[in-house]
């Protein structure tokens, strides 16, 4: 793979497989990836959970190896210390040190960096400034909301003022306004300051508006690679905008494209489709081709125990039939029943059986009661001498 003065990231094959314990294959996260993004550019790099971006990030990052292929970070290998110095990353979900304020923040990622501390002052302050976090510089990390958080990770990203900028869905949390200033930031970037930012994130509609260029991935593998506009537009067919014309002029360029009653043409272009029709187009076909993927797979086809369902109708239907035309079912016929005994002797038969568990629970009424038997006087006398042998006669 060469080195080009023009691209700050180049792949060749690269490819990215997890292992279990046995080194039997897993996973192939990443499969033959052949990227190329060029200096000052706006890079998106697109895909549903399980593509591979993350684990391409980490590959850029010098925090995986591949397994196969060839990666080069601003002409040098991601392992690189003076490359990594280069860099700003913004991760989906920052690890700030919860204790720290926004400033103590910024100053400590910039003394990592070896920032002079005169310089890292002025940094510190025009960061927070520019991030909308003046006022709130005092205030622990650990206490602000996600917003927030996501304003000071990309400020972490900034302190050392990198080549390039690894952006992994920032403006995740943020609100309308935020998510307008964060687009701002990143377009002022890249026009004013020449930065190169690469850009992961699953708003669409944001992408669209800061790139240039897009990759998309499905299942670990490239499935289209280009500039926004040439992949959103229709080569076949023609748009042309004027201003307003009347019903009739309208009806008229139906059977003739030209300009009529002195209107102006003011552009004539391709119609293009919106990101995310072109991006979910791109998944549906990998997926009718069978790419495999690791992560969650769209779902099409209705369970099986729900599609042998009877719907309402056919159940309504079932029963009107049934109920005009019941069925004839043969019944057993029922054995004799044994003769019914007479009422008045079954109440005779309870009143007595009443009666008796009455006078078997209950005690006779002014029955007198047994005199208790007398206790024999020989039998305490024989104990009364044994007891005066024993002690002996007594001494006055």
């Amino acid at each position: 793979m060469s080195s080009n003065d023009l691209s700050v990231i180049q792949t060749a094959a690269l490819t990215k497989v997890f292992r279990d314990f046995w080194h039997r294959q897993r996973v192939v996260a990443v499969d033959k990836l052949d990227l190329d993004v060029q200096k000052d550019e706006v890079f998106g790099l697109l895909g549903p959970n399980g593509s591979g971006k993350t684990t391409t990030i980490k590959m850029l990052l010098g925090l995986l190896y591949p397994t196969r292929g060839r990666i080069q970070v601003l002409g040098r290998s991601p392992t690189d210390v003076e490359v990594k110095s280069r860099i700003g990353f913004l991760p989906e979900e920052s690890y700030l040190y919860q204790f720290l304020d926004a400033r103590e923040t910024l100053d400590y990622y910039g003394r990592l960096f070896r920032i002079p501390r005169q310089e890292r002052r002025r940094r510190v302050e025009q960061l927070l400034e520019m991030t909308g976090l003046g006022r709130e510089a005092r205030r622990r990390v650990g206490e602000y909301s996600k917003g927030m958080a996501r304003r000071i990770g990309l400020a972490q990203a900034l302190i050392n003022d990198p080549d390039l900028l690894i952006l992994d869905e920032p403006t995740s949390g943020l609100d309308p306004v935020g998510t307008r200033e964060i687009k701002d930031l990143i377009v002022f970037l890249n026009r004013e300051k020449r930065k190169t930012i690469l850009l992961c994130s699953h708003l669409l509609a944001d992408v669209e508006d800061v790139c240039q260029r897009v990759a998309v991935l499905y299942g670990g593998r490239l499935q289209a690679v280009g500039p926004i506009r040439e992949l959103l537009s229709h080569e076949n067919l023609t748009q042309i905008t004027t201003e307003k014309l009347s019903p009739q002029t309208v009806d008229r360029i139906r059977r003739m494209v030209e300009s009529d009653e002195g209107r102006q043409i003011i552009s004539v272009s391709t119609p293009s489709d919106r990101l995310e029709t072109f991006f979910l187009r791109i998944v549906r076909q990998a997926q009718q081709l069978r790419h495999a993927t690791s992560g969650a797979t769209v779902g099409g086809r209705i369970a099986e125990f729900l599609a042998e369902s009877p719907s309402s109708e056919a159940v309504v239907e079932s029963l009107v039939a049934a109920a005009v035309k019941p069925e004839r079912v043969e019944v057993a016929p029922m054995p004799p029943a044994a003769p019914a005994e007479p009422a008045t002797d079954v109440l005779r038969e309870l009143i007595s059986s009443s009666s008796i568990a009455s006078e078997a629970v209950s005690p006779a009424e002014n029955e007198p009661s047994a005199p208790a038997p007398q206790v024999d006087e020989s039998i305490i006398d024989s104990l009364m001498d044994r007891a005066d042998r024993k002690t002996g006669p007594s001494k006055e």
